[in-house]
């Protein structure tokens, strides 16, 4: 495809049209309306992600059902809000597993020494404060 990027694919504007089944006009509309966020490319060209294909499904869905594009904006935009906190979420989660993870390394480094006298070596005391402080301040 003409606008496809590897590991970056992106749509120009008529093959998005086309995939959502609306005009080109359309997609104009709800970009410039602020509901489609396309990229630029150095000649100024407007490329939009694959992940703007469902959304402007969405929109069309939603417009079908009557919703006014008000009333879709604010539904995008929960939506958008309840991703954004899955994934801080998520992260947290990560971030507290590590944190168990962690400190089973310092116990064992801290309980047997000896046999581990090798991986203490590796890893410095500072180095284990600052993973500790890092964890500390992304919880």
């Amino acid at each position: 495809m003409g606008g496809s990027y590897v590991g970056n694919e992106r749509l120009r504007i008529g093959e998005l049209a086309q995939l959502a089944n609306v005009t080109k006009r359309t997609v104009d509309y709800y970009t410039n309306l602020g509901l489609l966020k396309p990229e630029r490319s150095a000649s100024n060209y407007r490329y939009y992600k694959y992940g703007e294909l469902e959304r402007l499904r969405k929109i069309v869905a939603y417009k079908k059902k009557q919703y006014s594009l008000d009333h879709i904006r604010m539904m995008l935009i929960q939506e958008c809000e309840s991703k954004k906190h899955a994934s801080e979420k998520q992260l947290n989660e990560k971030l507290n597993d590590l944190n168990v993870e962690l400190q089973t390394v310092i116990r064992l480094l801290e309980n047997d020494k000896k046999k581990n006298s090798s991986l203490k070596n590796q890893v410095s005391h500072e180095s284990v404060t600052l993973m500790q402080s890092l964890l500390l301040l992304l919880l």
